[in-house]
């Protein structure tokens, strides 16, 4: 495990929030990052009520571990959470009771992230995994779209906690899409991967790749859900397209990474 870690070379940012207030500092990528906040229970009370919805993560986490939704309804607070891989919904009076309780539960360091409510294939969630990697010599290139689609009504889309894949190909069959609608998506999605690659790179050198969760909402507003810099995982591309996969693990491979 160690030579492992000697030998990869790809350095990373940690810190949802902090990548956050990077991409919003430049005003191209401003548009695409929901608003984020620290967790604490003025910021819970504020978000609520300024958005209805929002979702409570670790500022350093990923799988869809450690995920709260918070819903606002007329008289009550909805909370959702993930509890062993299963969906558990309770409802709360106040929103006093939802902060102690997400105290409770998560002693790490959280933030507070608009609500995006998600556009949907086959009455199911997704988001879109777009993988940007250096070339072997330097510069920046998007290498591949991963869609992941999530179980109905759940609120992650990740593979890890059971969600399925598609290609941007058959999600755009999927939605009736023409190839010329869904070849404008991947275009746009690759343009914005890219300019959040070459700005996170400019405030941390050594960075060699990135998984750029995006997800379209249901009014096909682009936004940007998260930034991994932290291994980003794409072997779920190795039967979906292999062509992808192998070019991915090849620029992987460059930079000494070998778990791909």
């Amino acid at each position: 495990m160690e030579l492992y870690k000697k030998n990869y070379a790809s350095r990373n940012i940690r810190g949802k929030q902090r990548v956050c207030e990077y991409l919003s500092s430049n005003p191209m990528l401003e548009s695409y990052v929901p608003q984020t906040v620290s967790f604490s229970l003025e910021h819970l009370e504020m978000m609520i009520n300024r958005y209805e919805m929002v979702y409570v993560k670790p500022d350093i986490g990923s799988h869809g571990i450690g995920i709260f939704k918070v819903k606002k309804n007329d008289s009550d607070y909805e909370l959702y959470e993930i509890v062993k891989k299963k969906q558990v919904r309770s409802l709360y009076k106040s929103i006093f009771d939802i902060y102690d309780r997400i105290k409770k539960q998560r002693s790490a360091k959280l933030i507070i992230q608009k609500g995006i409510s998600l556009d949907h294939v086959n009455d199911c969630p997704y988001d879109i995994r777009a993988m940007v990697q250096r070339k072997p010599g330097g510069t920046w290139v998007c290498t591949g779209l991963i869609v992941k689609v999530g179980a109905r009504n759940k609120i992650v889309t990740n593979h890890y906690q059971g969600g399925t894949i598609l290609s941007m190909k058959k999600l755009g069959k999927k939605q009736g899409l023409s190839q010329a609608e869904t070849a404008s998506r991947v275009g746009k999605l690759s343009r914005v991967a890219l300019q959040i690659a070459h700005t996170l790179s400019k405030k941390r050198s050594g960075m060699h790749e990135l998984g750029v969760d995006f997800a379209y909402d249901k009014k096909q507003q682009l936004w940007v859900l998260e930034v991994n810099s932290n291994h980003p995982q794409f072997y779920p591309l190795k039967q979906l397209d292999p062509a992808a996969y192998r070019k991915m693990k090849r620029f992987a491979v460059s930079y000494g990474r070998r778990d791909a």
